[in-house]
C-alpha cells in the first residue's frame, strides 16, 4: 500500500504532463512555469552564490594584499580600561597614539587599537597601505574564505527566492486568467445547467 501512495502521490504532482482531455492550454504553461522556477532558481542561486562569492574572495584578497604589518611604537601610555562602544559593546583594547616609518622613509604618528595600559616606547605592530597610511588590519584567509561563503550563500539564496518569487507572481496572474476564463464559460454554460435542473 506504501508503494501505491507514493505513486499516487507522484501522479497528482505531474498531472499536468499527462494527456488528460480536461487540462487546458493554461494548465500547460503553468507546468512549464513551475519547471522553468524549479530550474532557473537552483541554477541561477548557484551561478549567482560562486559568482559572489568569487567577488568577495577577490576583494578581500586585494584587501590583504594591499595592506602590510609596520613596527610602530607607542608615544604615549595607553588608557588602562577599555572605553564602551556607542552601540554598548565593550573591547579588550584602548586608542593610543603611534609612530612608525613609512616605506620612502618619513616618520608618521596617528591613533590605532593597542593593549590597555602599555607603557610610551613598547612596540606594536600596525597595519598601513602602499603610502604609508594606517588601514584597518585585512581578515586572515580563513576569516575571508568564511565571509565569502557566506557572501554567497546569500547571494544564491537571494537569486534563488527572486527567481521562485517571480515564479509564483506569474502562477497568480495565470490562475486569475483561469478563474476569468472560468467566469465567461459560466456564463455561457450557467443558464443551459439551470434549465436542465429545473425542467
Amino acid at each position: 500500500m506504501p508503494g501505491t501512495r507514493r505513486r499516487d502521490a507522484t501522479r497528482v504532482r505531474l498531472w499536468r504532463w499527462r494527456r488528460n482531455p480536461l487540462r487546458r492550454r493554461s494548465d500547460r504553461v503553468e507546468a512549464w512555469i513551475v519547471l522553468l522556477t524549479c530550474v532557473l532558481a537552483v541554477l541561477g542561486g548557484a551561478v549567482a552564490g560562486l559568482v559572489a562569492a568569487g567577488a568577495a574572495d577577490g576583494a578581500l584578497a586585494a584587501q590583504r594584499a594591499r595592506a602590510q604589518a609596520v613596527p610602530a611604537v607607542l608615544t604615549e601610555r595607553a588608557p588602562k580600561s577599555p572605553q564602551a562602544t556607542t552601540d554598548g559593546s565593550g573591547s579588550d583594547t584602548v586608542w593610543a597614539t603611534v609612530r612608525w616609518t613609512t616605506p620612502g622613509g618619513s616618520t608618521q604618528t596617528g591613533r590605532t587599537e593597542v593593549e590597555p595600559a602599555a607603557e610610551a616606547g613598547t612596540r606594536v605592530t600596525v597595519w598601513t597601505d602602499r603610502s604609508g597610511e594606517l588601514v584597518d588590519a585585512p581578515l586572515s584567509p580563513t576569516e575571508s574564505m568564511f565571509q565569502a561563503a557566506v557572501t554567497g550563500l546569500l547571494a544564491g539564496a537571494g537569486a534563488g527566492g527572486a527567481v521562485w518569487a517571480a515564479g509564483r507572481l506569474a502562477r497568480v496572474r495565470l490562475d486569475r486568467r483561469r478563474l476569468a476564463e472560468w467566469d465567461r464559460e459560466w456564463e455561457r454554460v450557467g443558464p443551459q445547467w439551470r434549465k436542465r435542473m429545473t425542467g
